[in-house]
């Protein structure tokens, strides 16, 4: 066999292989669940790393999924000292008005912060939705500034709300990504959620001139009841949207968040989203990276009472992982060459860098693990001293 025949018989079997490698890589970035809905996507709670999508940046009216930002905003105003559990919320006519899923409050009835909640949670309800907003955002208008202007800070970039509850508007969309950024953003922070949202039923007492009455809430995601490792979140539907729904669910250390928008039908969306979920759970698992307050760095200080400062993570640190395929975790430090005193503990001195197969998955900040004063004249002289000493 000649040189030349050798060379094209080698470029022959190349280009066979590359291009079986390419079918295989393709087959494996494109994995079809068979889901019939308008889009969808699965995203990994403490990661943020997305495991699956089809369309998922597509704007389309999201229903009563629009409440996952409601609660986010309600829990911000509660955590920030805003309002309380206790307070007292007043039902305007507005929000009395509202149609679709409701608690039937009554204009002038009063309900605790916390029994709005439930309503919202549990019921999907309006009209609490609405009461809500008007409460923290002194009106649904200037509420639902504040949802827009939340959407940007978290890159919801397919976000525009026009109201805050979900009702069928001209220009009120969203995508199935953003739903799953501000579902993350309420479940990580906010665990407390689960209280309301892995609830089946439950009541409220309507207190109204008429006198008073009980009022039972069921929960409208059937995934409560349906699949085991359910922790939420929000259901939504209406003739527009079709049926939507953002689940959340958890096993073992992995915690997942599944959306999907337009399906056609309720059974779809909860079949769907149990789709995503045992196709995340399978195939997907989560290594702990390292551990909040770990001692990773130590850098000079300039004009201290002491020479050094050591530096400490911020939090803990998680890598998503695929299941049989163990990645091997390196990590990096970015960090400032020096700081000047006075150093006060918590200050950044840096960040440290996690790599799993060469690919950076997350940061995390290096902090001052304690404060550091400048250095006192007296200090100075005995340190210098101690230098000519030696």
């Amino acid at each position: 066999m000649n040189s030349l025949l050798k060379r094209s018989v080698a470029f022959f079997i190349v280009s066979i292989l590359m291009f079986l490698n390419t079918v295989f890589v393709l087959a494996d970035e494109s994995t079809d669940l068979g889901l019939t809905s308008k889009s969808y996507i699965l995203m990994e709670e403490s990661t943020g790393e997305v495991l699956i999508e089809s369309n998922s940046n597509e704007k389309l009216p999201p229903a009563s999924v629009t409440k996952v930002m409601t609660l986010l905003l309600i829990f911000e105003a509660i955590d920030s000292g805003k309002i309380s559990y206790d307070d007292m919320v007043t039902v305007s006519s507005h929000a009395a008005s509202m149609g679709g899923s409701q608690v039937f409050l009554e204009e002038g009835e009063t309900q605790t912060v916390k029994d709005m909640i439930k309503c919202i949670s549990i019921a999907s309800a309006n009209d609490a939705s609405v009461a809500m907003a008007e409460h923290i955002g002194g009106s649904e208008e200037g509420f639902v500034q504040m949802m827009n202007n939340r959407a940007k800070e978290l890159g919801m970039n397919d976000t525009n709300f026009v109201n805050a509850c979900g009702l069928d508007v001209d220009g009120h969309v969203t995508s199935a990504k953003d739903i799953a950024i501000m579902s993350r953003e309420l479940m990580k922070n906010f665990p407390e959620i689960k209280e309301y949202t892995t609830t089946w039923q439950d009541t409220i007492i309507h207190k109204t001139r008429k006198g008073e009455s009980e009022f039972g809430l069921t929960n409208t995601n059937k995934l409560i009841k349906q699949y085991s490792k359910a922790t939420g979140l929000k259901t939504g539907s209406t003739s527009k949207a079709l049926y939507c729904l953002s689940g959340t669910a958890e096993n073992e250390n992995i915690k997942l968040i599944a959306v999907v928008m337009g399906a056609p039908d309720p059974k779809t969306r909860f079949n769907e989203v149990v789709k995503l979920f045992d196709y995340g759970f399978a195939n997907y698992g989560i290594e702990n990276a390292g551990k909040k307050g770990d001692v990773v760095a130590e850098i000079p200080v300039y004009k201290g009472s002491e020479r050094t400062i050591t530096g400490k993570t911020s939090e803990d640190v998680n890598i998503l992982v695929k299941k049989g395929e163990g990645a091997k975790i390196e990590t990096k430090t970015e960090l400032l060459p020096s700081v000047t005193a006075p150093v006060l503990e918590g200050d950044k001195l840096g960040e440290i860098i996690y790599i799993a197969d060469g690919k950076e998955k997350a940061r995390c900040d290096i902090l001052a693990v304690k404060s550091i004063e400048k250095i006192k004249l007296g200090q100075m002289m005995e340190r210098l001293i101690s230098i000519w000493c030696k």
